[in-house]
């Protein structure tokens, strides 16, 4: 028997005897599964903090007429949203959303000051020219609940997804509630919106769509479930394996004679004995003289 021969006839024995092995301790192994499932499920359900992510979209659109000018816009605007993904994760743009995030309102109406009547004297005549208009204040409307989120916490929350060749970014926030997710999000977008003119004298930037409210993100249930349940089955496969090959116990003749060198001499049956049965020195004394008396 050739080398190659003999490691096939080996890699199928063992083969076999893993199937053997499985098909023994099945119910081990499933116990394991189930086990170690459950408890990676409970642990990611009821354990791990959660985490929600809200996204938002962003356009660089520099509108022209011109139609030989706008491919060329086009391109510079494609080229500088690797600049804007810096600029919105800056701490100039990041201050400014965490100010906003503590007090999120958004003025809807400026004040009006209080104005005097005018009147017009005309051949001792007094006529009113435009009515007094009395002080009106500033209207604001609140966007969102406050929330306390310094400027690092929002450089770690925030992250800038973009596409090749593409004009729009997406801009996405996590945080513990969907609602906090969706009010970073929005924060960091609009103050990016009203800082980037200022700072690359720039006015083409356009909220595509505003975040809607942060939908869970972390921890994945199914993966960390999935994951549980296959250790299970590595754990009770190597256990199962480890106490297979600690077991020095023979279990073939050719073990005898191929691996040790020894000579089978014979087989020795096993014998079940009656249960009432016992063989003591009395009873062979007894066998013996009945057998002379014959």
């Amino acid at each position: 028997m050739s080398a190659e021969q003999q490691n096939n006839e080996e890699v199928t024995i063992d083969l076999r005897r893993l199937f053997i092995l499985i098909k023994k301790h099945i119910i081990s192994i499933l116990i394991w599964m189930i086990g170690l499932g459950l408890i990676a499920y409970g642990v990611s359900e009821y354990v791990l903090v959660p985490k929600y992510t809200a996204s938002t979209q962003l356009l660089v659109n520099r509108k022209t007429t011109d139609a030989n000018q706008a491919y060329a816009n086009q391109q510079a605007d494609i080229n500088a949203v690797t600049t804007y993904k810096d600029i919105i994760t800056s701490n100039v743009i990041l201050k400014g959303a965490s100010k906003y995030l503590a007090n999120p309102v958004t003025l809807v109406k400026k004040a009006t000051p209080a104005k005097k009547a005018v009147y017009k004297t005309n051949d001792g005549t007094r006529t009113l020219v435009k009515k007094a208009v009395k002080a009106k204040p500033a209207v604001y409307k609140r966007e969102s609940k406050s929330y306390s989120v310094s400027a690092n916490e929002l450089a770690s929350a925030i992250s800038v997804t973009t596409t090749t060749s593409s004009q729009v970014f997406t801009l996405s926030a996590t945080a513990e509630t969907p609602a906090k997710a969706q009010a970073i999000a929005n924060a960091v977008a609009k103050e990016f919106k009203e800082q980037i003119p200022k700072i690359m004298d720039v006015n083409n930037v356009t909220i595509v769509a505003e975040a809607a409210k942060g939908t869970k993100s972390y921890p994945n249930v199914k993966m960390i479930t999935m994951v549980g349940v296959l250790a299970g089955l590595v754990i009770s496969l190597l256990i199962i394996i480890i106490k297979d090959l600690s077991d020095t116990t023979v279990r073939e003749d050719s073990f005898m004679t191929n691996e040790l060198g020894l000579t089978n001499l014979g087989e020795i049956a096993h014998i079940t004995m009656p249960k009432d049965w016992t063989f003591t020195a009395k009873t062979a004394e007894k066998r013996g003289s009945s057998r002379r008396r014959v």
